[in-house]
């Protein structure tokens, strides 16, 4: 019986690889980051899984998945990263990309203007969005940062309250023109509504916002929140709409503010490793000091109901 041949260190050069997959969650993501080609990123995996006697990754629903042995690696890896930077001269200036997932609003008015603010400090860093309105991910694949509309409920992932915004009742001034002011909430019963589309929407928080409206009748439903905000103000319908998009708005008129005014969290879920990398540090700070300058927009303070 031949012995089975012996195991040899993993090259520091292939957990770097293993890395920059983690954090992409593809090859061809882990390519564009290291600058290699497909082909070089697959040789290095399969040289590092040799080395350890196993499988690192695995495929997920969305890309490349850690195994238990991966997830080893990668702590080795990461130190591997560190002891790199020691080695270098001087503190270099932040560089690389973020992958962020979060809604179409807190994209537009929170994320946007905090890499603005990041990137003056530091021009080599930048923001990809995926925007969408959906409960927190199990798996984070592909995206370093995620935010999303509730508490999330996950697991192997760090969650930051990053703070709260407020949803309020808004009309267009041609609107109420046309239809008149409604007397009273139970006078909306069979008015249009314009909001998310209810088979689709997917947060729950943003679902029970739904509760004084109840009655109304959908007249434009997207998955947008721009989409909301532009057929409000074209008179489509009364609209359910976020306090910062609606009253910098002059044609928009906020109603019923005492009744209906639906508070909702924003949260922020990181991948562990996301945490350790100086870039996404970086930018949940630039998040948090938006979040901080935007305070009072995001609560609808200083808006002028009628």
């Amino acid at each position: 019986m031949s012995a089975a041949p012996p195991r040899r260190t993993p090259s520091a050069d292939d957990l770097i690889v293993l890395l920059a997959v983690a954090r992409e969650g593809r090859y061809t993501g882990a390519g564009s980051r290291l600058g290699l080609n497909h082909t070089t990123i697959a040789r290095r995996i399969d040289a590092l899984e040799q080395a350890l006697g196993g499988r690192v990754l695995v495929r997920g629903a969305a890309g490349w998945v850690l195994t238990p042995l991966g997830e080893h690696a990668l702590a080795a890896a990461e130190e591997v990263e560190q002891a790199l930077r020691r080695l270098s001269p001087a503190e270099p200036r932040l560089a690389g990309v973020v992958r962020l997932s979060a809604t179409d609003g807190f994209s537009g008015f929170i994320a946007s203007p905090a890499m603005a603010a990041l990137r003056a400090r530091h021009p080599d860093v930048s923001l990809e969005i995926v925007a969408a309105t959906r409960r927190a991910a199990q798996q984070r694949v592909g995206v370093d940062l995620e935010v999303v509309v509730g508490k999330p409920h996950v697991h192997r992932a760090e969650a930051i309250h990053l703070g709260d915004y407020v949803l309020g009742f808004y009309a267009s001034r041609g609107l109420l023109d046309r239809r008149g002011v409604p007397a009273s909430v139970e006078a909306l019963a069979g008015e249009p509504l314009v909001y998310f589309i209810e088979s689709m929407l997917q947060v729950d928080a943003l679902d029970a916002a739904r509760r004084s409206t109840r009655g109304m009748v959908d007249a434009v439903s997207s998955t947008n929140v721009y989409v909301h905000v532009d057929a409000t103000r074209a008179g489509a319908g009364f609209g359910l709409l976020p306090a910062f998009l609606a009253d910098p708005h002059d044609d928009l008129v906020r109603l019923f503010s005492e009744e209906i005014e639906e508070r909702l969290p924003y949260w922020l879920v990181c991948r562990p490793e996301a945490l350790r990398q100086p870039t996404a540090v970086a930018f949940i700070a630039a998040l948090r000091a938006r979040m901080a300058e935007a305070r009072d927009a995001l609560l609808g303070r200083g808006a002028s109901p009628a």
